[in-house]
């Protein structure tokens, strides 16, 4: 063989060791592709050294980890025994299956690498396998722009940032407006996403979503969602809604009234200015009074609204509002707005001051001012009386009684709740009339008393007393006053009671209150109120005490009955104890009557009582009658004896029916005698 012959010879020969070189494993075959095992971070990863079908001895097994294609050995296997090789994984693998499979436990994101077993006998062999970790990232979270995006602005805008922590391998991030997906558009939307992986391995993603925004996407809805895959399979994640505050300038302003409808004095009305930009333009208010065409400016509060916490008639007017925009400095007007303060004021009465004599006649007119029809009624103030509907109110052949307050009430019927009022006082010339009588007072000696009077009267009557102590008067209307004492109950109090006066200079009036001891009552001083008045519309705070007179009137009833019984008992004694009541065994006795009394009547007497009921007849030392005494073996005893009174008519007189009825003919019956009337 020639030079040219052996050299071709040496390049081949040295191509072919190249390659199998390149290849990395030994033999002239291509490695076939990674077996792949797939674990989440926390997990145990079992590694197989070749398929389970497989026939090879595991007796003697090397097991390596490849980082960046340099093997290292981590484990030994001989003779079924397994053993750890000092290192990151000396504490974490353990073998599994008779040995046919390593386990590795505590997987993190450092683990995802290539495993190489290789066997000894009988035979050399090797079986690769691919690690792939997993780890779901958390909920993500979403900040949005805190200074909002301005519709001016000539690039995109930051408008929120979506962040996934705690994930591998990184996660894919989408953005979402109003539940559509947004994508990459020049100059309208750039989405930058950036990536932080954490000591553990784990990744943390950020990412930026950035756009030009449109007045219409003021209430827009922004999210974003994150992809992922486990073993599993695929996963998604979304965060939560944000709304950006965006900022355009105003295109209209306009004006509002709460309440709205018919307004009435007193009312608490608001004034607002809207506007349709965000932020608001710089408010201000005008008035333009209805009557002199004058122009009021007014500023409101910072939220364009004017409170009239209490409306006035001064305020009605045409209403303007202006919006003035700081940021264009363009001005835009509302339309003018009409309000309309109805009210009615100055209602008076004439005469101011009205007083008569008894007897006179007054007339009472009431007038009001409005801008609207109004209606007049009059009230009686004590009673609250209509007594007139009308602005006018006649009064005639005045009393005493009709003086006092009088009430005009205007009102205007087509705005609801819009009325007003006015009092005036009737007075009616006379002197003091105290509204109280004389009485007594049950009281307890020492006690300190409060004793109040009150008069009215025209002109006002003053009150005086007839004992010393501590007077107050209290005005209780124009005409009446009352007056309240303090005063230590004495016995000279006692004795002459306490006197109240009042007095005018058309005359002078009185009464007194006595007071009487309460023996019941303890004698130690105490305080007590005692106002013997009594009127229609109020309490008095005295305690009234049973008068003495009942229980008199009780007394002499008892004693008067007493006293009858006790005489009728003692003439039918008498007549017993003269004979005049002979009894009969029939209880029937005959008194004959002179012939010049035949035409009168004959009375009977008739008993139907108890022998136990009729001891009263009997002698007060219980003696009985002679059994020659006793008529028909009957005993008086025991029976009252009736006694039959008849006429020349025949008639029979019943005490208890007042009637008359016919007598039968013989008026004398067995077993009894005639008793003489005389």
């Amino acid at each position: 063989m020639g030079r040219p012959g052996l050299a071709c010879a040496l390049l081949l020969a040295a191509c072919c060791c190249c390659c199998r070189r390149a290849a990395g494993v030994p033999g002239e075959v291509e490695p076939p592709t990674p077996e792949l095992v797939e674990v989440e971070v926390g997990g145990i990863a079992l590694l197989k050294c070749g398929p389970s079908h497989s026939p090879g001895n595991f007796s003697h097994v090397d097991w390596f980890s490849v980082h960046k294609e340099k093997p290292t050995l981590i484990f030994r296997v001989r003779k079924g025994q397994g053993q750890s090789e000092p290192g990151e994984y000396q504490h974490r693998l353990s073998l599994q299956d008779r040995g046919t499979t390593l386990a590795l436990t505590h997987i993190t994101p450092h683990d995802e690498r290539i495993f190489l077993c290789q066997g000894k006998r009988p035979l050399s062999q090797e079986h690769r396998i691919q690690l792939r970790v997993y780890k779901a990232p958390e909920e993500p979270t979403i900040l949005v722009n805190p200074l909002g995006i301005s519709v001016n602005s000539k690039e995109p805008v930051e408008v929120a940032t979506c962040v996934g922590r705690n994930g591998y391998p990184i996660p894919q991030v989408i953005w979402y407006k109003n539940g559509h997906s947004l994508k990459e558009e020049k100059n309208r939307v750039h989405i930058q996403s950036s990536q932080i992986v954490e000591s553990s391995g784990l990744y943390t993603l950020e990412s930026v979503l950035k756009a030009q925004l449109a007045k219409e996407d003021k209430d827009a809805q922004f999210y974003c969602e994150l992809n992922y895959r486990l073993p599993s399979g695929n996963h998604m994640k979304e965060s939560q809604e944000v709304t950006v505050q965006v900022f355009y300038p105003a295109e209209k302003v306009w004006l509002e009234v709460e309440p709205a409808g018919m307004l009435k004095e007193g009312d608490r009305v608001e004034i607002r200015c809207l506007a349709d930009g965000n932020p608001p333009p710089h408010f201000t208010i005008s008035k333009q009074n209805l009557s002199t065409k004058e122009i009021e400016e007014m500023t409101p509060e910072d939220t364009g609204t004017l409170v009239l916490e209490s409306a006035q008639k001064e305020h009605s007017g045409l209403y303007q509002c202006q919006g003035l925009d700081l940021e264009t400095m363009a001005s835009l007007l509302s339309d003018q707005q009409e309000l309309l303060v109805n009210y009615v004021s100055d209602i008076r009465v004439s005469p101011a001051a009205p007083e008569s004599q008894e007897g006179g006649s007054l007339t009472l007119a009431c007038e009001a001012e409005s801008n609207q029809a109004v209606e007049f009624q009059w009230l009686r103030e004590k009673t609250g009386q209509v007594l007139e509907k009308g602005p006018v109110l006649q009064l005639h052949n005045l009393k005493r009684e009709a003086g006092g307050g009088y009430r005009c009430v205007a009102t205007v019927p087509s705005v609801p709740g819009l009325n007003r009022t006015r009092l005036v006082h009737v007075a009616i010339f006379g002197s003091p009339w105290i509204m109280l009588k004389e009485r007594k007072m049950w009281v307890s000696e020492n006690a300190v008393l409060n004793l109040s009077c009150e008069a009215s009267g025209h002109p006002r009557p003053t009150i005086s007393w007839s004992v010393e102590g501590t007077a107050q008067e209290q005005d209780q209307d124009p005409l009446s006053v009352l007056s309240v004492l303090s005063v230590l109950v004495t016995p000279e109090l006692l004795e002459t009671g306490a006197e109240c006066v009042a007095s005018n200079s058309l005359g002078r009036n009185s009464t007194t209150i006595f007071l009487e001891l309460d023996s019941s009552r303890s004698t130690g001083p105490r305080v007590s109120t005692t106002s013997p008045s009594v009127r229609a519309n109020s309490t008095s705070t005295e305690k009234k005490l049973p008068e003495p007179e009942s229980k008199g009137v009780a007394i002499v009833a008892v004693t008067v009955c007493v006293l009858v019984l006790a005489v009728l008992g003692a003439v039918l004694y008498f007549f017993y104890k003269k004979g005049k009541l002979p009894c009969g065994r029939s209880g029937k006795q005959e008194i004959t009557l002179p012939p010049s009394r035949k035409s009168e009547f004959v009375v009977e007497v008739k008993s139907d009582k108890l022998p136990e009921e009729m001891g009263l007849l009997q002698g007060s030392s219980g003696d009985k009658r002679a059994p020659g005494d006793q008529v028909g073996g009957s005993s008086c005893g025991q029976r009252l004896p009736q006694l039959q009174v008849s006429g020349a008519a025949g008639a029979d007189v019943s005490p208890n029916t007042n009637s008359v009825s016919p007598l039968p003919p013989p008026l004398l019956e067995t077993g009894s005698r005639p008793v003489s009337a005389s």
